[in-house]
C-alpha cells in the first residue's frame, strides 16, 4: 500500500497529515517494502475473495521422479494474460513448494482451463496433505503434448503449453512468466469454473 502525500502545499507551510505507520517487509535482493500495519492475513483474503477467478491446471513433467519420470500438478487461480508480442503468460505458485521446485529446474510446462464440469479435478489438485501426484493423475484422461511433455487435460475448454522466461520472487510466492509454445481448444461447448468467495462455481 502506498502512502499519498499533497502535491502542493499553502504558502504559509506545509499542512501536517498524519502517515499511517508502516512494518517493512524485506524481500530478497531488493529494498524492503512497505506493508500497513493493521491488515491481516484473514481481512486480506476476505477482500480477494470477492474477486472471481477463473480456474486452471498447472502440469509439468518431473524426468528425475522415478524410473519413468513423474507427472506433477497444481490448481491455480492466480493465472492471467501478460502479453501478446511475444506471446506470455504468467502463474504463482507458492514458494518451495512442489511445483515451484519443479518450475526452477523443468522449464517446461502446460496450462488446462478447466470447465465447469472439472470441479472435482480442481478440488482434486488443490488438496492440503494430497496423496503422490501419480495417483492423482491415474484415472484423469490427458494427452501428453508435444512442446512440453506436460499432461494435457482431457475435456479443458483450452490448453497451453510453455517455457519459463522469467521467474520474479513476491512476498511468499514465485511470479513464473512463460512464453507460450503451442495452444489447443478441445472444448467450446462448456462454460468456464470459477473459484469466487471461496468456491467453485460453474458458469454456462
Amino acid at each position: 500500500m502506498f502512502t499519498k502525500t499533497p502535491a502542493d502545499t499553502a504558502a504559509s507551510g506545509p499542512v501536517a497529515h498524519p502517515v499511517p505507520a508502516v512494518a517493512l517487509a524485506s524481500v530478497p535482493g531488493d529494498a524492503p517494502i512497505p506493508h500497513a500495519v493493521g491488515v491481516s492475513d484473514d481481512e486480506f483474503r476476505a477482500a480477494l475473495s470477492r474477486l472471481a477467478a477463473g480456474v486452471v491446471l498447472i502440469t509439468a513433467h518431473d524426468p528425475d521422479g522415478g524410473p519413468h519420470g513423474e507427472d506433477v500438478g497444481m490448481t491455480a487461480t492466480a493465472f492471467l494474460s501478460v502479453s501478446l508480442d511475444p506471446p506470455l503468460v504468467m502463474v504463482s505458485v507458492r514458494n518451495d513448494s512442489r511445483m515451484d521446485d519443479l518450475l526452477e529446474l523443468q522449464p517446461d510446462w502446460a496450462v488446462s482451463v478447466l470447465s465447469g464440469h472439472q470441479r472435482q479435478i480442481a478440488g482434486r489438485f488443490a488438496m492440503k496433505g494430497r496423496i503422490s501426484d501419480r495417483l492423482l493423475f491415474e484415472d484423469i484422461p490427458f494427452v501428453r503434448g508435444e512442446a512440453s511433455g506436460a499432461p494435457l487435460i482431457g475435456g479443458a475448454l483450452a490448453t497451453l503449453e510453455c517455457r519459463t522466461e522469467q521467474r520474479v520472487v513476491a512476498g511468499d510466492h514465485t511470479l513464473v512468466i512463460a512464453r507460450v509454445l503451442a495452444t489447443t481448444i478441445p472444448n467450446e461447448d462448456d462454460g468456464p469454473l470459477t473459484y469466487f468467495r471461496g468456491k467453485y462455481h460453474q458458469l454456462g
